[in-house]
């Protein structure tokens, strides 16, 4: 009797280490078709981004041929450009060899600088990632904690003033904040270097090891070239960050709204727990997953989008080359340069996808 008992009792517990793992692998399954998914997902996006990026090279009022030869090159010599180029096949083909070209890394020779276009994005990207790394720190370490007390001092002066800013930071245009910096504080204050990466007795005085100069001169062991950098870099990070340091802001706030509102939170005031536990153990703490992402891909934003504020502070970062090959009708420049921004955020949506998943238990 007691044998059958045990028996008896024992079924359910096999039961349900059998669901268990029948849970588990559903769940794995489910992970392979997200995974799968993302992963099939991935040549298509790449596929559209070359052929718009391609289309976009055809479409623009601008003769690659007279680029290369000049204006008043004979016909001749124009034709036999336009042949070597490929550019009189048609538009099918000329897609194909540059798809063909850029599987092989080849982004074509750029006409101003004379170098490979690969060549001139290695030399030009560090600057650009430099300068959207320090904005976005800036803007997360600010943006969050007032996007926190904002929400917590719901309807305050404070959150009031919060909003203000935020609505500030969304509505002025980069070139006017950065010119207004400009102005302000190298002008009139005198208390901000000029335009520039460097000053001039800095100039190439640090071996370029990373292309980043902070690290670079940090490596070196040269305090008054890093401080220098730091110097430079202050105030156009300082202005790239002000637009995405009022979005994490109001993003912060309306996350931690949503979260202050919910009833798990007025459970815990009424077990008694301290209001700083419940805003950063229990609230905050479930915002962290949109809030990475939000943060991802404001990053990817900046990395892509810093031509405005690279041209008005002379920083040479991908924006700039950007910005100078399209003024030079440099065509393998230009579409070379877009291509490695559309292909960085696509980069970064992946991550952010990536990182909710791995950070939000409910899609696990």
């Amino acid at each position: 009797m007691t044998e059958a008992a045990s028996g008896r009792a024992g079924e359910p517990l096999a039961h349900d280490r059998a669901e268990a793992r029948r849970v588990r692998v559903r769940r794995f399954l489910a992970r392979l078709r997200a995974l799968a998914a993302t992963a099939a997902s991935i040549p298509m996006t790449l596929l559209g981004l070359v052929l718009v990026t391609f289309l976009i090279g055809r479409v623009m009022p601008v003769d690659p041929v007279l680029a290369i030869v000049g204006d008043r090159a004979p016909q001749e010599v124009v034709e036999r450009m336009r042949i070597e180029l490929g550019l009189d096949r048609p538009l099918y083909e000329q897609f194909l060899r540059y798809l063909a070209d850029l599987l092989r890394g080849d982004l074509g020779r750029s006409v101003a600088t004379t170098r490979l276009v690969t060549e001139d994005i290695v030399r030009f990207l560090p600057a650009t990632f430099e300068l959207a790394t320090a904005a976005i720190i800036l803007a997360a370490l600010i943006g969050v904690p007032l996007g926190v007390v904002a929400a917590v001092r719901q309807g305050s002066w404070l959150d009031q003033g919060v909003r203000i800013f935020c609505l500030a930071g969304h509505s002025l245009p980069v070139f006017v904040l950065g010119l207004a910096s400009l102005l302000v504080f190298y002008v009139w204050l005198g208390i901000a270097p000029g335009p520039g990466r460097q000053g001039i007795f800095f100039q190439e005085a640090v071996p370029l090891r990373t292309g980043i100069l902070t690290i670079d001169a940090a490596l070196a062991g040269d305090g008054p070239a890093l401080r220098d950098a730091l110097h430079h870099l202050a105030q156009p990070a300082g202005v790239l960050a002000a637009f995405s340091l009022a979005y994490i802001a109001r993003m912060t706030r309306a996350f931690m709204l949503a979260e202050l509102q919910s009833e798990y939170v007025t459970a815990a005031r009424a077990k008694g727990l301290s209001e700083m536990r419940i805003i950063w153990q229990h609230a905050f703490r479930n915002t962290a997953v949109p809030l990475v992402t939000v943060i991802t891909l404001t990053y990817a934003g900046l990395l892509e989008g810093a031509v405005l504020t690279e041209t008005i502070f002379s920083w040479p970062g991908l924006g700039q080359y950007l910005t100078v090959s399209l003024l030079n009708a440099d065509m393998n420049a230009v579409l070379g340069a877009t291509l490695v921004v559309g292909l960085i955020y696509v980069g970064f949506n992946l991550l952010a996808d990536a990182l909710y998943r791995l950070l939000d238990p409910r899609t696990r």
